[in-house]
């Protein structure tokens, strides 16, 4: 959207992690208010007529009317924890929380380079974002220790990994689908 742009382009104006979104990391996407590519977005026309918060949540209007469902549906990323996120954010700092995006973006990186057969990254990418970070360092250090994964296809690797992803996900009760609208 022109005349909307932001410092951070991995953490959305709106709570939504651009940074695990399969848009951005293709470069289909630049992030919110990365220039060129961005859709427009009625909360980033808000942003400019409020002082361009750097995050809706520095707003004193915030959670305003836009907000109204804004967890229901997904759209390339999830939408669902961004009011947790933002209290993530609120409460360990921005740089705490930038460190802790980009340790997860490491993780997500790693997934899709080593157990990626083509048809996992969406499910990567909601696993990375919906599913705590220590959790995630967990389940890689159990991979690492997985001596029958170097025998197998790349194929029989990311079902295996995706078992164990899905596997964590369904003891938190964590959907791990997108929430599309019907």
């Amino acid at each position: 959207m022109k005349d909307f742009v932001r410092n951070d382009l991995c953490f959305s104006l709106c709570g939504l992690n651009c940074g695990l979104c399969p848009m951005k990391l293709d470069g289909h996407c630049p992030g919110c208010g990365g220039g060129e590519g961005n859709q427009s977005c009625k909360i980033a026309k808000c942003s400019i007529q409020h002082s361009r918060v750097e995050y809706c949540n520095q707003c004193e209007e915030f959670p305003c009317e836009k907000y109204e469902g804004a967890g229901e549906y997904d759209s390339f990323i999830t939408h669902r924890n961004w009011k947790k996120d933002f209290d993530k954010m609120k409460e360990i700092g921005v740089e705490a929380y930038h460190l802790e995006q980009a340790q997860k973006l490491e993780i997500l990186k790693f997934l899709l380079e080593h157990y990626n057969n083509g048809r996992r990254k969406s499910f990567f990418c909601l696993a990375v974002n919906l599913l705590d970070l220590e959790e995630l360092k967990t389940v890689l250090e159990q991979l690492a220790e997985e001596k029958q994964l170097e025998s197998l296809t790349l194929k029989e690797k990311s079902a295996y990994v995706a078992k164990q992803i899905q596997s964590l996900a369904d003891q938190r009760g964590v959907m791990l689908k997108r929430n599309r609208k019907p």
